[in-house]
């Protein structure tokens, strides 16, 4: 990634030993013969010895990086979709040493169909837009020199009490309808978004529920937000209580000092959006939703927000497949339309109305129910 002011980098050490945990099922199925072929003599060269691991069931990575000494390794290398990074993340926080283990580097190769992490890693690093073979490529070549610095991830609570954390973004309505109804695509590689997408669009439907949100910048009229409220906050687990941020014990999970319990209203200073009928509500932290979709031009890895997009019923299918397709080139802002709103924030909520639809969290299906982040 090329150096930006104010973030600090450090540097694999040479020679490095990188734990490849590689879904052979993910995207077109291609991922070890990728690696083999591609990424190995690129990691043999860089002094890079790499213990590949291949997984065998869904949650096999998540037990792996959870219960295993991860000590022998420099990097956590995941060859997969985000799906299998997702999994990653999650089996490291649920170690009781998860604050040490959560600095060691991870490094996505893109293997999966979508691919968003790996992309928007990739225009970071302000190569040209790329995809397959390329992308994998340019993000091996990221790994072989090493550079590596922090990225932000988003804390979730839902109402049934599960705690997740979420490195690429959460969705309900369309856009999520579109990632996991074209599962069944999935041997397309990425062309599986473009066929879901249509299908979606001819049995358009609208979701009931209300959005709210911790503006990341004052809005216009309205008194700055306090930092931090020591407002009570549950941890994810029934009504426990967390202490202030900073006096947790050992081991803890991190405190999610912005948000009031689930079921108390949010905070006064949040905004409620008006509106209660959506077509989608998107919360992405990368600026990529997939290989061929700049959805947060804005977002960098280390900045400290949730670029929230929402789009309001009523729009008609024309207009949304417009933004769908200008989309491919990050420019479905600059057409203005009404119905498709973007706000950076710190904090989100949202409560539907039923148990309506499917919610996602980086591209793997949830039961809908209230969340916040």
């Amino acid at each position: 990634v090329s150096p930006r002011p104010g973030d600090s980098y450090g540097v694999l050490p040479r020679p490095c030993r990188a734990l490849v945990l590689l879904n052979p099922q993910s995207g077109a199925g291609r991922a070890l013969e990728d690696f083999q072929a591609v990424v190995q003599p690129m990691l043999a060269e860089a002094d890079i010895a790499t213990t590949v691991f291949v997984t065998e069931r869904p949650h096999h990575a998540h037990e792996k990086v959870r219960d295993e000494d991860l000590s022998q390794w420099d990097t956590l290398v995941v060859m997969a979709g985000d799906g299998l990074l997702f999994e990653v993340v999650n089996g490291l926080m649920e170690r009781p040493d998860w604050e040490d283990t959560m600095k060691k580097p991870l490094c996505i190769l893109p293997g999966g169909s979508g691919n968003a992490l790996a992309a928007s890693i990739n225009h970071y690093a302000g190569n040209d837009h790329v995809a397959k073979k390329k992308l994998l490529t340019n993000c091996a070549f990221i790994l072989c020199k090493g550079l590596h610095t922090q990225m932000d991830l988003v804390s979730l609570s839902t109402a049934s009490g599960k705690r997740l954390f979420s490195f690429l973004g959460f969705g309900w309505g369309f856009i999520s309808d579109v990632d996991i109804d074209s599962e069944k695509y999935r041997r397309l590689g990425n062309a599986r978004f473009t066929l879901g997408t249509l299908q979606c669009l001819a049995k358009l439907r609208v979701y009931q529920g209300r959005l709210s949100y911790l503006p990341a910048a004052p809005e216009q009229g309205t008194p700055p937000a306090p930092r931090d409220p020591q407002a009570p906050v549950t941890n994810g687990q029934a009504g426990r209580i967390l202490p202030p941020a900073g006096t947790e014990a050992a081991g803890a999970l991190p405190a999610d000092s912005l948000l009031a319990p689930l079921c108390q209203p949010v905070p006064a200073h949040w905004t409620v959006v008006p509106e209660e009928e959506f077509i989608s509500v998107y919360a992405i932290y990368q600026s990529h939703l997939g290989t061929n979709l700049l959805m947060a031009p804005a977002a960098q890895l280390h900045d400290g927000c949730i670029h929230l997009f929402y789009l309001r019923a009523g729009i008609s299918r024309v207009a949304l497949l417009k933004i769908f397709l200008a989309m491919a080139r990050g420019t479905h802002l600059d057409l203005n339309c009404p119905y498709l709103h973007y706000v950076p924030v710190r904090a989100f909520r949202l409560e539907p109305r039923a148990a309506a639809g499917i919610m996602t969290v980086d591209g793997e299906a949830l039961a809908c129910e209230p969340v916040q982040g």
